[in-house]
């Protein structure tokens, strides 16, 4: 994969979108790759965990390849809206192993929207971002409009929206925009230390939870009904029987999948 990096250390697995020149900006060549990726690691029964990065200091990702766009008429630009929510933004939000986005400098426009797909978001301090789609004359894309106010409110979404502008890291963790923020040359190992911890639990009842929280953002889905089914069915797995065997046992529960 010519825009890719791939490593895995211990049960997660690394992909690092490597296009420095560009900041890492997505193009649909990288898009359709980290699909790839993220497709494979999800089937990979030894990868608990996955984390998406850019690669050098400055950028996770800096935005869509604008150089792309100069010649889409409406119906283009409609295909490629669709093609990167249906090929990888929800591919993310919708994989069943969780996915931390390692965000390590400037993610702005689709960056950030990759950002936001992901289950969790850990920044580096130097971290910058933001959606400035409106200063092109166009609206945030890959779902960015409906994450956005998801994670930070509606007021806030607005504002980053309308203003076209940038939030520094302590910004985006006060908004709920983030999880955490770090020193730079600590975010690799606080991403891999969340991810050592979620490797030490029930690989199944991880998958069941993604599905019930997402349930509940899912237009024409009950989430508290989903909850009720995905607790159900937690009961008839082998993780259940370890995990409440183990907890009476007073020892650490032994995954079958773990």
């Amino acid at each position: 994969m010519s825009n890719l990096l791939i490593e895995i250390s211990g049960l997660t697995q690394r992909i690092t979108i490597n296009r420095p020149d560009k900041l890492n900006a997505l193009n649909r060549d990288t898009i359709r790759e980290l699909s790839s990726a993220i497709t494979t690691a999800a089937a990979n029964d030894s990868v608990k965990a996955i984390i998406i990065t850019g690669s050098g200091d400055k950028a996770f990702v800096a935005g869509a390849d604008i150089s792309e766009f100069n010649t889409y008429s409406v119906h283009d630009a409609k295909d490629l809206a669709k093609d990167g929510q249906d090929v990888l933004f929800d591919l993310i939000e919708k994989t069943e192993k969780p996915i931390i986005a390692a965000v390590n400098g400037f993610a702005l426009g689709g960056g950030l929207e990759l950002a936001m797909s992901c289950h969790m978001r850990i920044a580096s301090t130097n971290a910058r971002m933001g959606l400035p789609e409106v200063s092109l004359g166009v609206i945030p894309g890959y779902g960015g409009t409906q994450r956005l106010a998801q994670l930070a409110g509606k007021g806030k979404a607005f504002e980053l929206i309308f203003t076209a502008g940038m939030i520094k890291a302590d910004a985006a963790l006060a908004c709920g925009l983030v999880n955490h923020v770090v020193e730079q040359e600590d975010l690799m190992d606080k991403c891999l230390e969340i991810c050592e911890k979620m490797s030490k639990n029930s690989s199944v009842a991880i998958a069941s939870a993604i599905r019930a929280v997402n349930s509940g953002y899912t237009d024409g889905e009950n989430g508290f009904e989903t909850e009720i089914n995905e607790f159900a069915n937690c009961f008839a797995t082998g993780d259940f029987k370890e995990g409440t065997s183990a907890f009476l046992e007073k020892r650490k529960a032994n995954f079958p999948n773990n």
